[in-house]
């Protein structure tokens, strides 16, 4: 289940090939986006999808129990102002950005809330699945890699659902995010993967075990990752990647998910992008959004404006 939990990507039962067959084009024209459908009440597969929709209820009103701690990294510049003009759109939602600067590794971020990962949980998902394959020291099978081909470069449910079993779930991942340093993520509850909660920082700090050159991903698990999430497929190249330098090389994965309770949209993007000569992390997370296409704006302004003055108050030695 990554992503819409009404109309753009399906659930973690929900079947995707039927799904991306009747891949929604209203939105983008050109751009075809997965659909998910889910909404309470409607005829999934099996236990698994009852809880699926039980999870989400509760998620919806408030009681899911998120990390213990969610503080920004310490002396993390403000993005309060550069935001300002984003923020104040969002109405009763929420939104958390993180960056870092790859080469001072400084930060600056926004916010400091627990947000649904949707579907950027996925490239933490391939994450655990390679340190698995690590510490057994063997690459993945064919199937394996085929499974996370498609589960991050089309951002495919069913080879999520399916590596989601085989990483063991939350316990999987949870374990994995130990030893990757994530301390504010918490994977969904049963099949739910897309109800992982996360933060901003933590996302910047998965993308540093990928990018960076420190990491306990090895440089094998490192580069596949990378290569995956440089090759994202086209209709699905929005978000962060809207701050890069025309043409930068850019890396990302984005989620999108609306509730059934509100019918509003989660909208969440993270990756590696140029900007100024310089390389960010950047994660941007926000829900509340009345539309996907309200939610994606909102998300790629956002990253320009954290980006762009981030990269203008490094390159003076200046506070945003």
């Amino acid at each position: 289940m990554s992503d819409p939990w009404h109309s753009t990507e399906p659930t973690a039962a929900a079947p995707v090939s039927r799904s991306r067959k009747r891949a929604d084009r209203r939105r983008h024209p050109g751009r075809r986006r997965t659909a998910w459908a889910v909404a309470v009440g409607a005829v999934l597969l099996g236990a698994a999808t009852s809880f699926a929709a039980h999870r989400l209820h509760l998620l919806d009103t408030g009681a899911s129990t998120p990390p213990a701690s969610a503080a920004p990294p310490a002396g993390a510049r403000s993005l309060a102002g550069p935001l300002a003009p984003v923020t104040s759109q969002l109405g009763g939602g929420g939104m958390s950005v993180a960056l870092l600067d790859e080469r001072t590794r400084k930060w600056a971020a926004y916010g400091d809330d627990f947000f649904d990962t949707a579907s950027i949980v996925k490239v933490d998902i391939l994450s655990a699945l390679l340190l698995q394959a690590q510490d057994a020291r063997r690459e993945l099978t064919a199937r394996e890699h085929g499974l996370a081909t498609a589960m991050v470069e089309n951002s495919d449910n069913d080879a999520a659902s399916t590596l989601w079993a085989t990483i063991g779930r939350a316990g999987g991942l949870d374990k994995a995010n130990e030893r990757l340093g994530l301390k504010q993520t918490k994977g969904g509850e049963g099949t739910v993967w897309g109800l992982t909660q996360t933060t901003a920082a933590d996302q910047v700090r998965l993308l540093q075990d990928v990018f960076g050159s420190v990491s306990p991903l090895d440089a094998a698990s490192r580069a596949t990752v990378r290569h995956l999430m440089s090759h994202i497929a086209t209709d699905q190249d929005w978000g962060v990647s809207a701050a890069a330098d025309t043409g930068t090389s850019t890396a990302l994965k984005n989620g999108w998910l609306q509730r059934s309770q509100t019918s509003l949209w989660d909208v969440n993007s993270i990756g590696r992008i140029e900007k100024n000569g310089r390389i960010f992390y950047v994660a941007v997370l926000m829900n509340g959004a009345d539309t996907e296409q309200h939610g994606i704006g909102l998300v790629e302004q956002a990253a320009r404006a954290a980006v762009t003055s981030f990269a203008k108050s490094l390159d003076r030695g200046a506070t945003p």
